[in-house]
């Protein structure tokens, strides 16, 4: 009888300000960090999850001790790995190069990638579903996207979680 070697994941949790988060990370990597009860929670991840402190866990969860307390924080100061479609990943890598306390609109992102695509255009709805669909939290900063006219939308933990974010960032007070 084969014995089949099935693929896992680790996992942590982090009690934050927001809430409760589910930090996923493979050996080398974090794939996930999601607030508790947020829109696509876990969203496809199918491997299983053991609870374990692996080292990536540990400098995310001192990551995120810095962020709340305060400190400019970067997504490149983290081994990330999130997964999805090439449009996403596109998508992601611009809202990793949002500074903090900073913001940028939809339809800057959509601009951003028709040009890296070769584009003339490129739907500020797709670019809100990719947004929406980070699977990386607050370390990928969602947050920091907003609507045309500098509306507060979306936001998968929630609306009051973007106003906290923003506020602890400092852009809002």
């Amino acid at each position: 009888m084969e014995v089949k070697n099935e693929k896992v994941l680790y996992k942590m949790y982090y009690n934050s300000p927001l809430g409760r988060l589910l930090l996923v990370s493979n050996d080398e990597s974090l794939i996930g960090l999601w607030i508790e009860g947020q829109k696509f929670y876990l969203n496809g991840i199918t491997e299983a999850l053991i609870q374990k402190d692996t080292e990536i866990l540990q400098k995310t969860k001192l990551w995120l001790d810095k962020y709340f307390s305060g400190e400019k924080m970067s997504p490149f100061d983290l081994s990330i790995s999130p997964r999805g479609s090439s449009f996403r990943q596109v998508v992601w890598d611009i809202l990793c190069k949002i500074p903090y306390g900073k913001t940028i609109t939809y339809g800057d992102i959509a601009k951003i990638v028709a040009d890296k695509m070769g584009r003339k255009s490129m739907s500020s709805q797709a670019v809100g579903n990719a947004v929406g669909h980070n699977p990386i939290s607050i370390i990928i900063p969602c947050h920091r996207v907003i609507g045309k006219n500098g509306d507060l939308t979306g936001y998968a933990g929630g609306l009051e979680r973007k106003i906290q974010l923003l506020r602890l960032e400092n852009f809002l007070v």
